[in-house]
């Protein structure tokens, strides 16, 4: 298990309005299965655009620790040098994801394809997070895969005769989808995934363009075993999850007016652009392109007077690492926000429904828990004292309930924003925000 991240607060309060163009950083979904798929292609990838956060680059270590060399020419860069679907080496100790809950679930599915045996740890928040979700299908296929009632650290049996499934999720998880269809490389036949409702398909897209036959359409994803991945180049877009704290934050600070550039627009990735427009956000979509195989786009956000609304329960999964900055949105909105069917949000890097719903209570908030989601009451927020629980998008949610406050907001324990926005903070100043870090 990893050191502890140094404990650091910020302390927020009302600035003024958000001006300019902002570049955030690149997605971490992409960059994550990109560093995976590159390692193991025959030949070498070049990697653009790809996240210097501390999740990303825990993955990538992990693949380095297993034989693949990755050369750092420049920041954001990576040149990975492939050794094939069958080229890694066992490591000789332990694999740390720290808190990259996505490497881990995605890692048990490709690591229980190997000849050789692994073990998976990471920070403590991660350790509490549970895997159960990805170990049942995985056994299913003949993986070996011990952990404590679900939980990491995970002891990855190897040489096992993996064998295709065919699937169907109980939850929509991305996450849960990858992991399987990734054993599914090392399988013996048909591997196949139906979910409830679709989720993001950035798995699918990469393993077509490293040249694996799949099939997918919203919802089910099928491929075969016995196949390999040839070099390719990836060009990661802006992350839609890190600029989803600036579309907030421009909607609700008067007078702001910011373009957010090259924004990755994956349909399965924006739903809280779709809830916000519902709730009166002014949010114009500009120069839509392709990067990368993925749609981008600039973001030209005007602050707006919001409303609230019965968020559609169809548009969950498309927005589940965006509810805490919904959360903030709802609170500066007229009326109130309902939100149902989002039970997943309990078991994230926080319990993100208890983490907002306590901290916007303690800025004067009336929200109303329920076991799959919440009623946000909009209203006056003040000053006070929050605590992130070490959870990234929380600590970057209330930074935005700060800048709309009628006094100092402090957040607490948010050194581990560095796990998927580093100089989040920076970017903020740079826009407007009145942030510092203590």
């Amino acid at each position: 298990m990893t050191n502890a991240t140094p404990r650091e607060d910020w302390f927020a309060s009302a600035g003024g309005p958000l001006r300019g163009e902002l570049q955030v950083p690149g997605d971490k979904s992409v960059s994550h299965r990109a560093i995976m798929l590159a390692a193991l292609a025959d030949g070498t990838s070049r990697i653009e655009g790809f996240l210097e956060g501390e999740d990303t680059r825990a993955t990538a270590a992990i693949f380095e620790r297993m034989g693949v060399r990755i050369e750092v020419p420049e920041a954001s860069t990576r040149v990975v040098h492939g050794v094939g679907i069958d080229g890694l080496q066992a490591a000789s100790s332990a694999l740390d994801c720290g808190n990259a809950g996505t490497g881990m679930r995605l890692l048990a599915g490709l690591l229980s394809g190997q000849r050789f045996d692994s073990v998976l740890t990471g920070d403590g928040s991660l350790s509490r997070r549970p895997m159960r979700r990805v170990l049942d299908p995985l056994a299913r296929m003949g993986a070996s895969i011990a952990a404590h009632d679900g939980f990491p650290p995970l002891k990855i049996a190897g040489a096992q005769a993996l064998r295709g499934i065919s699937y169907s999720s109980e939850i929509a998880s991305a996450q849960v989808k990858s992991a399987v269809l990734l054993a599914g490389l090392y399988a013996k036949g048909d591997t196949e995934v139906r979910e409830p409702h679709p989720t993001r398909d950035y798995t699918e897209r990469m393993l077509r363009a490293f040249g694996w036959p799949i099939e997918f359409s919203p919802g089910v994803a099928r491929l075969r075993g016995g196949h390999r991945l040839r070099a390719t180049d990836v060009s990661v877009p802006a992350d839609f999850s890190s600029a989803a704290f600036f579309l907030v934050a421009a909607s609700v600070i008067p007078g702001s007016d910011i373009v957010l550039r090259g924004v990755g627009m994956n349909p399965r990735r924006t739903g809280l652009l779709r809830v916000l427009r519902a709730m009166g956000a002014h949010v114009d979509i500009e120069a839509m392109g392709e990067q990368g195989g993925e749609a981008v786009a600039d973001l030209h956000v005007r602050h707006a007077p919001l409303h609230g609304i019965d968020v559609p329960v169809d548009a969950v999964p498309d927005m589940i690492d965006e509810f805490p900055a919904l959360f903030v949105a709802a609170a500066c909105a007229s009326g109130a926000t309902r939100v149902r069917g989002a039970a997943e949000l309990r078991v994230k890097e926080s319990d993100r429904i208890a983490t907002m719903s306590c901290g916007l209570r303690s800025m004067g908030i009336a929200v109303e828990e329920t076991e799959d989601g919440a009623t946000i009451h909009g209203g006056a927020l003040h000053g006070g004292h929050v605590v992130s629980h070490g959870d990234h998008r929380v600590a970057m949610a209330f930074a935005i309930a700060g800048q709309v406050s009628s006094g100092e907001v402090q957040i607490c324990d948010t050194a581990n924003v560095a796990t998927s926005f580093p100089a989040f903070d920076q970017l903020a100043r740079s826009a407007g925000f009145a942030l510092r870090a203590d």
